[in-house]
């Protein structure tokens, strides 16, 4: 690991704002949505407010600890990159073994407080998300192959599994597809995002799919995840958890996904198209499950 210099700090806000930082929270709020949002289905739209605020609490102090974890080891990729380069452990204004103790702690707190107010298997199921996203994906996969994203993406298709076995204590074929409907929809998402800053992920010689097989093959094999993500999506409704109106949403939020993942083959242009439209889909379509016990 390169070594990082400390830079002085001034001010208390910006020590707070720096050490919040690692918890990467724009993106914790999206995997708590999706965590949450398939709560209300599973307990037929009355989950527990003890079990929901469990989640969110749990959900995000897990997903923030892997986040400072993921910072403590990629420090020097984060030196490296013109986009991360001023985070505050590359910065210099974080030790980093406070990134390390930081998720370590968080990830302890998240498992206490999903077993006490929901149960065992969401617990083990969110420190599960947490292992993946640390070992498989940051330690072995990110520096290992262009693979990297399909496989460690695991740990950002678990807080629907979360979510679910807090209600439900158990997992069915209804979660296990809200699972796959993430898994397939994450490497799509991420590759039109590393085209974006494909130089600062060869700078930092990370084998990012679009880096190391080009941007065609990158959007060839994004098309073949959209149309699984538009598969899997329909699942909730034929296993009886939502009914005509989300099959409806999931079909054409689907068919858009697909589309844009198909429009301009050969150009540059579908990546920020795709990656823009990828957030959408995921926010619509959990939110159109999340409320489809009250839908037709």
């Amino acid at each position: 690991m390169n070594a990082v210099t400390l830079q002085p700090r001034t001010g208390a806000l910006t020590v707070v704002r720096d050490y919040v930082s690692l918890l990467k929270l724009r993106i914790v709020a999206l995997l708590d949505a999706t965590a949450i949002g398939v709560m209300i289905p599973a307990a037929h739209g009355h989950p527990r407010l003890e079990a929901v605020l469990a989640v969110l609490a749990g959900g995000t102090l897990a997903a923030g600890g892997a986040h400072a974890i993921n910072c403590w080891f990629d420090r020097d990729i984060d030196a490296a990159m013109t986009r991360t380069r001023r985070r505050p452990i590359p910065g210099g204004r974080i030790p980093p073994w406070h990134a390390l103790a930081i998720g370590i702690a968080l990830n302890v707190l998240a498992f206490a407080i999903l077993w006490t107010w929901t149960n065992l298997l969401a617990a083990a199921l969110a420190l599960t998300g947490t292992l993946i996203y640390v070992f498989v994906y940051t330690i072995w996969l990110k520096r290992a192959t262009p693979q990297n994203i399909v496989i460690g993406g695991a740990a950002g298709a678990i807080p629907p599994l979360v979510g679910w076995a807090a209600v439900t204590g158990r997992l069915d074929l209804t979660a296990l597809a809200l699972f796959a409907v993430i898994f397939f929809w994450t490497p799509p998402h991420f590759w039109a995002l590393a085209q974006l800053i494909k130089a600062d992920y060869a700078r930092a010689h990370i084998p990012m799919l679009p880096v190391v097989a080009g941007e065609r093959s990158a959007k060839r094999q994004s098309v073949v995840y959209a149309v699984l993500t538009a598969v899997v999506s329909v699942i909730p409704f034929f296993t009886g958890s939502a009914g005509a109106i989300y099959l409806a949403g999931a079909i054409v939020l689907g068919a858009g996904l697909v589309t844009i993942s198909l429009l301009d083959l050969s150009g540059r242009r579908w990546t920020r198209r795709l990656f823009t439209y990828s957030l959408v889909y995921v926010a619509i379509l959990f939110g159109l499950f999340a409320v489809s016990p009250f839908l037709p």
